[in-house]
């Protein structure tokens, strides 16, 4: 499991980093405390229900994330069929999550670089929507920007939707979490 983000700081509370945020609470759930590095990425294992996952992190910028998960998938001999891939997506209205089971990026870099990398879309995706409610003049600079502290709530309540996704993706398969999620 992939969350994408940018290392550093900085870029902790960013829209760009969900990814990141969503595989710390997983993390932090199953009582994961340490990452270790390896293949460029901050990598964990850990029990989500009953399914042993590898939890991930790239070290990379996000438009490189997908030399860490080519890394990664060829020591673990994981296909990309086994990999869910979380990002955070501009075309989704704040708040919401779009599930899906392959796919194009989208215009997200980092899913562009994993396609690229993997040589394949056949990779499930959870996105998760950080469009604002007015037009943007420099979307860059607006994903890269920290969530304001009035929005903290609401990314937290977006983040736990997003973990329960993840659990039934895991228990019950990515369609179920489809019908589950993509309607909210």
């Amino acid at each position: 499991m992939v969350g994408l983000g940018n290392p550093g700081a900085e870029y902790e509370w960013s829209r760009h980093n969900l990814g990141f945020m969503l595989i710390d609470k997983l993390a932090q759930a199953a009582g994961i405390t340490r990452f270790r590095r390896e293949c460029q990425a901050l990598i964990a294992r850990a029990n989500i229900g009953s399914q042993a996952v590898t939890l991930v992190k790239p070290q990379t910028y996000m438009n490189l994330s997908g030399e860490a998960v080519s890394c990664l998938t060829r020591k673990f001999e994981a296909t990309a069929s086994e990999l869910i891939v979380i990002s955070d997506d501009l075309a989704l209205p704040f708040g919401k999550i779009r599930i899906r089971a392959r796919g194009t990026s989208g215009g997200h870099n980092g899913l562009k670089s994993i396609s690229a990398a993997l040589g394949t879309d056949e990779f499930t995706r959870l996105r998760i929507g950080i469009q604002p409610d007015h037009p943007l003049a420099d979307s860059k600079k607006f994903v890269l920007d920290t969530f304001p502290m009035t929005s903290r709530a609401a990314v937290e309540e977006t983040l736990e939707k997003s973990a329960e996704a993840v659990r039934t993706i895991l228990a019950d398969g990515v369609l179920k979490a489809m019908t589950d999620y993509n309607g909210e």
